[in-house]
């Protein structure tokens, strides 16, 4: 009886002792991957290049006990290595790639497939991020000078004294500057996030503010209004009623003021739109010059945007421009908005969302033309009629109100 239970015991203690050892540091590549929504094993898919380990000695030497019994050592310990350097901290890290160099240079005299496993902790040495690429370059050049000595040694042929470490220089920059781009992208995406949640923080806080110093004294006023009425009910009618009537009046006005508060706020929408689009081209490595739109009823400025933001993922998903450039031209009640950009060209009307955005324009009874010549580049020119000025208008964005660096 005692003998299951304590087999189940050190079952359960040695399964938590394993789960304890592949679970990642916060800060661990795998942590990092989770953090981006991406699978945990996305790294595994490098361990295919350990496939040389295995066709090494088609090239020379051939198969023997020697190499089953060499690979049958070392290569389960790299395996425990490679984890590591996935799993652990990254200021630990570098000493799993350490590891797997010394690895590969300790059996080489008498096992060419360790020069994987060399190469692999190359590769994975700058995973900690510290010291910048002059240290890694300096901590490359010492590891490939090692393992010139190593292999001198081991009476290596000159050729792959040459070819082995150039190919461990190359392998590891080529990586490491992708993934350093990555990170950068990546670094990119998350400042942009902040930037909108701070933003859309910002705005919250000022309708708070702007509700607060609209209602808070005209609720006060009329709450105060109805009970002095009340109290008049009895004794004064006719000033019971007059109290009622101020509260009424009051009311309405009220009602008028959160009406044009409302319409203030809707009016927003195209300024944040070109706030967007600025962050989303840029995201696309696309400059976008733009300057602040004029005043317009919110009815036109709600479908402007709508146009506007569909014509900017456009360029961000299909243009592969540079530069792009949205201006706003008003003469009389006429109003002309183009988003132009020097990418490839080549759009055809009855595809990439323009149907909609053509939808949205006749709606507003205007019209919508685009000149998207090959290699030259797109632009699309909306024009609209404004209503006559008794239509409520946008108050004029200006400058101060777009991010640094919005106009050209």
């Amino acid at each position: 009886m005692i003998a299951p239970v304590r087999s189940a015991l050190e079952s359960s203690v040695s399964s938590s002792r394993l789960a304890s050892l592949l679970r990642p540091a916060p800060d661990s590549a795998v942590a990092e991957n989770l953090r981006r929504g991406r699978s945990p094993w996305v790294d595994a898919i490098h361990l295919l290049w350990t496939l040389w380990v295995f066709l090494t000695p088609l090239f020379g030497g051939g198969y023997t006990w020697r190499w089953a019994a060499l690979t049958l050592l070392t290569y389960p310990v790299f395996l425990v290595l490679y984890a590591g350097v996935l799993l652990a901290p990254r200021c630990h890290a570098p000493r799993y790639a350490l590891s797997m160099v010394v690895l590969g240079l300790v059996p080489l005299a008498w096992y060419p497939s360790a020069v994987s496993y060399f190469i692999f902790g190359c590769v994975t040495l700058r995973v900690s991020r510290r010291g910048g690429y002059g240290r890694y370059l300096l901590q490359l050049v010492g590891l490939n000078a090692l393992f010139v000595v190593v292999g001198l040694l081991a009476h290596y042929p000159w050729q792959a004294l040459i070819w082995i470490p150039s190919m461990a220089m190359i392998i590891s920059l080529v990586v490491n500057f992708e993934t350093a781009s990555h990170e950068q992208d990546a670094a990119l995406q998350l400042s942009q996030d902040e930037v909108r949640r701070l933003a859309a923080t910002a705005e919250r806080e000022r309708i708070g503010r702007d509700l607060h110093d609209l209602l808070g004294h005209t609720l006060s006023l009329i709450t105060l209004k109805l009970e002095l009425s009340r109290k008049l009910a009895d004794r004064d009618p006719v000033g019971s009623r007059r109290e009622v009537d101020e509260a009424e009046t009051i009311a309405r006005q009220a009602l008028a003021e959160v009406r044009s508060a409302v319409t203030g706020i809707r009016a927003s929408d195209l300024a944040a739109e070109l706030a967007s689009a600025r962050l989303l081209l840029e995201y696309q490595y696309v400059h976008l010059h733009y300057a602040p739109p004029p005043p317009m009823p919110v009815d036109t400025e709600r479908a402007l945007s709508l146009v506007l933001r569909e014509a900017v993922t456009n360029i961000a998903r299909h243009a592969q421009a540079r530069q792009a450039w949205i201006t706003f031209e008003q003469d009389g009640r006429g109003l002309l908005m183009q988003i132009r950009d020097d990418g490839r060209g080549g759009v055809h009307v009855d595809g990439n969302g323009l149907t909609g955005m053509c939808e949205r324009v006749a709606a507003l009874r205007g019209t919508l033309a685009m000149q998207s010549a090959k290699g030259e580049g797109t632009c699309v020119t909306v024009r609209v009629t404004l209503p006559a000025a008794t239509t409520p208008v946008v108050a004029p964005v200006t400058p101060d109100a777009l991010p640094d660096g919005a106009t050209s």
